[in-house]
């Protein structure tokens, strides 16, 4: 029997709408779906949340949220509110560096204090038992080469290594977008590590198993996209992930481009087994439902 292109195509539709169920066909889960008392069961992907997205909630109101979405760990918080969190039975999923993403070891003059604060940052999230902690490049300045801040970066975490290798801790460089400049926290625009595959080149420079790649899935999406790919192809030093909905840095629901729920599945077949922190800004009128709507789409 000959078959046109009209034809074959929507034959191919109707063995798709007779076989696939709704999870397979959806790319997000819709906010009408959404469990009032949804819990984690799947537990292939261990989820975090990033304090500060839900400021002015406190941290520790946050964290019993977290709880009884069964999300495990919380990050971005500060360091006083540890003990109380951690007495509710989470954990601390990432310590922060110390020296933030504005100044960095991209900048040669900065590397004495980016050097300090690390250690200080690997110290700490030694003696509460949490693996991974933050650091950036930084952002440019004028007159500062590519090749100049690439080797800065990479001399200044290779004066941290010995340390961060006898501690036991890994550092986790964060990619951040440059396109975003909509908000503070939605781009960067002047970062030096705007190319998510330069990271990854440094990191390698570095040459240390405790140099890691934090992998934000909605600033790569923005800079360079092909994320399943590069999730794949980094698996070996990706060290933590961040997620948000593109564009805008909201929920993970079906008003934005990324296909969590398959992201996640190919987060889990890499064998991953450390954190997915939950880092994107609230817009719905309840930021407790939104992540718990987070928690449900990447469940998987």
């Amino acid at each position: 029997m000959n078959l046109n292109r009209r034809d074959a195509l929507k034959a191919g539709a109707l063995g798709i709408a007779s076989t696939a169920t709704p999870t397979t066909i959806s790319a997000h889960v819709p906010r009408a779906e959404l469990k009032s008392d949804f819990k984690i069961t799947g537990g292939r992907i261990r989820q975090s949340v990033m304090g500060w997205c839900f400021k002015p909630m406190p941290a520790l109101e946050l964290a019993k949220h977290c709880r009884a979405i069964g999300i495990e760990a919380i990050e971005g918080i500060s360091a006083k509110d540890y003990p109380a969190v951690r007495k509710l039975g989470l954990k601390i999923s990432l310590v922060s560096g110390g020296h933030g993403f504005k100044k960095g070891p991209c900048v040669a003059a900065n590397k004495a204090f980016v050097v300090e604060k690390l250690k200080l940052g690997i110290d700490l999230a030694a003696e509460i038992g949490t693996k991974s902690v933050i650091t950036f490049t930084g952002m440019r300045e004028k007159g500062l080469t590519d090749a100049a801040g690439a080797r800065n970066c990479v001399e200044a975490w290779k004066a941290v290594m010995p340390y961060a290798e006898k501690k036991k801790i890994n550092l986790v460089l964060e990619h951040l977008n440059t396109r975003d400049d909509s908000h503070p926290m939605k781009g960067h625009p002047g970062y030096f590590g705007e190319d998510v595959d330069h990271c990854v080149e440094l990191i390698r420079q570095v040459d240390s198993p405790n140099m890691k790649l934090l992998f934000d899935v909605y600033h790569v999406q923005i800079m360079n996209g092909d994320v399943i790919r590069r999730i794949r192809q980094y698996k070996d030093v990706i060290g933590h992930y961040h997620t948000a909905g593109n564009p805008g840095r909201a929920e993970l629901d079906d008003t934005q481009e990324v296909n969590y729920p398959a992201v996640m599945r190919a987060i889990a077949a890499t064998g991953y087994d450390l954190f997915v922190a939950q880092e994107f800004i609230p817009t719905w009128d309840d930021p407790v439902a939104a992540l718990r709507h987070a928690a449900m789409v990447c469940d998987v």
